[in-house]
């Protein structure tokens, strides 16, 4: 797979699999493109699949900028304009699904669609929008995070999944295995995502959303709560919401085939809708 060298002559890592419609895939915080992995292998019959490993995740380089969403927005267009992507779905999952929402307004013009998985506006609570973790949740990561990374990321990963899920969807330990072979960003990059995390409030952009959209995520998510995902869906006016019964965190893990048929779907609908 292809290195992009981007204007300021970092590295960026990026999956590029399959042909069609351009559909690109967004980490969350702490991951890479290799969580996507399901997805690369079963959708690209029908898409191009592009999934870039974020500053300083995965293989590539970390931004002099540090891990913040300006500096992640100016990659992500730097890729789209490296690969001439038009009429693209743009996918982020959590963390990416931040991403994304910063990053529709200057690629709107090459965008046919949005999907957020497992999103939400406000990672942190405050009296006008409790659908989120309490401040003191963050803060409690962030020490941990200082004192031992890889217990921290190992129980951020187990609180990704609900309990009934890990009976039903790990009997083969694939998904295990998947998320164990994702390298560990640096612990200065680690901490600056959590902060970022903390200080972003993107609550003001969802009325201007005009793309099509569709939002999906576990009606048992103790990270993004389910509530912070009916929040857009209300306010995005263009939207649609898949809800997945007894399902976390990761739905594109644990519901793959369910989720890759939205999508299939989503991209459908907008595609014949346009002819």
């Amino acid at each position: 797979m292809p290195w992009l060298r981007l204007g300021s002559g970092r590295r960026l890592w990026y999956e590029d699999q399959g042909e069609g419609i351009p559909l690109v895939l967004l980490h969350g915080w702490c991951m890479s493109s290799q969580v996507w992995r399901f997805q690369l292998e079963t959708l690209q019959r029908d898409f191009r699949l592009i999934a870039p490993d974020l500053a300083g995740h995965g293989r590539s380089d970390l931004s002099p900028d540090g891990f913040t969403l300006s500096a992640l927005c100016a990659d992500l267009d730097e890729l789209f304009r490296h690969l001439d992507l038009r009429s693209a779905l743009l996918a982020g999952w959590s963390l990416g699904a931040q991403l994304a929402l910063q990053a529709w307004g200057t690629l709107r013009e090459r965008l046919s669609g949005l999907v957020l998985v497992s999103g939400t506006p406000r990672f942190i609570a405050d009296d006008d929008f409790p659908h989120a973790l309490e401040a003191r949740e963050l803060r409690g990561m962030q020490a941990r995070m200082r004192r031992n990374p890889l217990i921290t990321l190992r129980d951020f990963v187990s609180r990704m999944f609900a309990e009934a899920e890990r009976d039903v969807c790990f009997p083969d330990g694939r998904i295990q295995r998947m998320l164990a072979s994702i390298p560990l960003p640096e612990g200065e990059v680690a901490l600056q995502g959590l902060r970022l995390l903390g200080e972003t409030d993107l609550r003001s952009l969802l009325p201007a959303v005009d793309l099509p959209t569709l939002i999906m995520g576990g009606d048992r998510d103790a990270i993004c709560l389910p509530l912070a995902s009916d929040y857009m869906a209300r306010r995005i006016p263009e939207c649609r919401q898949v809800v997945f019964a007894g399902c976390g965190h990761a739905p594109f893990l644990t519901r793959c085939t369910e989720f890759n048929d939205a999508i299939t779907r989503f991209s459908r609908r907008i595609f014949e809708q346009g002819r």
